[in-house]
């Protein structure tokens, strides 16, 4: 009789528990945690002033935290008569590629449909290829451009595709 060596079973970890995110309306105190993400994201970040009018204009400004706390990601949305736009948007870069930005996105389209607008808009720089593939993946389709509406290097200016989601 000839031992056949039989195979290891192979244990595999648990997966992780999922994270669990809360939302919360931003808060002037939130800004600081804000701040390090919109300046550790983007090259042209908001400013600290520019957050601060958007809660004190009582735009739909909201945090996305974990359980511990700390900050995921947060959006800004302005409501007008017939439309939302979507002002700002933002993931904890060590968080991209998780959902989180869906997870925004759901919840700045509920925010509208409670209000029964008609449509979501952002702006997008074209530069910013995984956004836009993002939009348009959930749903928003380009309706026309702004020229120059971004500052970019060497005192330069991006254009913007702006977007739309019909609800």
């Amino acid at each position: 009789m000839s031992s056949v060596p039989s195979p290891i079973p192979q244990f595999k970890a648990p997966p992780p528990p999922a994270r669990k995110l809360y939302f919360y309306r931003m808060q002037p105190t939130d800004i600081s945690d804000v701040l390090a993400i919109e300046n550790d994201v983007y090259p042209f970040p908001w400013t600290r002033g520019n957050f601060l009018d958007s809660i004190n204009s009582g735009y739909e400004t909201w945090i996305l935290r974990d359980g511990t706390g700390a900050l995921s990601g947060y959006f800004l949305l302005m409501l007008s008569v017939d439309d939302a736009h979507l002002l700002n948007i933002t993931v904890h870069r060590d968080l991209q590629g998780q959902g989180i930005g869906i997870l925004l996105l759901d919840k700045a389209k509920a925010i509208a449909q409670e209000k029964k607008l008609e449509a979501v808009l952002l702006e997008v720089r074209p530069s910013n290829t995984r956004a836009e593939k993002i939009y348009r993946q959930y749903g928003f389709s380009r309706i026309g451009v702004r020229k120059g509406y971004y500052p970019a290097p060497n005192n330069q200016r991006e254009d913007a595709l702006v977007m739309k989601l019909a609800l």
